[in-house]
């Protein structure tokens, strides 16, 4: 008697569809960029049905914002991480900025959702709140150093601004692919937010 043949998991049988449709999507982020598939092919890399991700996304927009909350939500966590090495304002930011590059380069298929799919958070409220969550977690150091509102948050601007654009160089290759590129690329964004804070913003 011949075996059974095994089945490929369903939407309807699968155990965790959510998570494998997370995964897959980030698989496909990683090769593609975050505009380089569709939902098809996100349901075939995780094993399940074309019609199983409508049970808990809209549409492949929703998929890619459950994942860009998922990234700010790693970003508070190493974030807050970083800034609690210190207790001078000034090394705080710098701890930041070097967490901003590490994110980066950790975590290159989520840094891409996060800032590079182009969501509508219009349609997509939760990302709004999950943005400020991050941007309260760094504003207290800021704050320290500036007592006006404006100024501290233009200055968290400027410093979050120079480490996504070193971040992006290291990710392009820019600063060569040596296995040191990265601590290089952490000091570099490190030395850049002290600088940003010492002319003033």
């Amino acid at each position: 008697m011949s075996s059974p043949v095994k089945r490929r998991p369903t939407g309807h049988h699968h155990g965790d569809l959510r998570n494998a449709l997370l995964r897959a999507t980030l698989e496909l982020v990683a090769e593609r960029g975050p505009h380089g598939f569709t939902l098809v092919e996100a349901s075939r890399r995780a094993g399940v049905s074309v019609a199983a991700p409508y049970k808990h996304f809209a549409d492949r927009d929703t998929l890619l914002a459950a994942l860009a909350a998922q990234g700010y939500r790693e970003q508070c966590g190493r974030f807050a991480a970083a800034v609690g090495t210190s207790d001078d304002p000034v090394e705080q930011l710098a701890a930041f900025a070097a967490a901003y590059v590490r994110f980066a380069a950790d975590e290159p298929a989520l840094f891409d959702i996060t800032f590079h799919a182009g969501l509508d958070k219009s349609r997509h409220p939760e990302l709004e709140a999950a943005g400020r969550e991050v941007a309260e977690t760094v504003m207290p150091m800021v704050g320290r150093l500036t007592p006006d509102p404006d100024s501290a948050y233009d200055l968290l601007l400027r410093v979050a601004g120079a480490a996504h654009g070193l971040a992006v160089f290291l990710r392009q290759g820019l600063f060569g692919v040596t296995e040191s590129a990265l601590a290089e690329t952490e000091d570099r964004a490190a030395r850049t937010a002290r600088a940003i804070v010492e002319q003033g913003g």
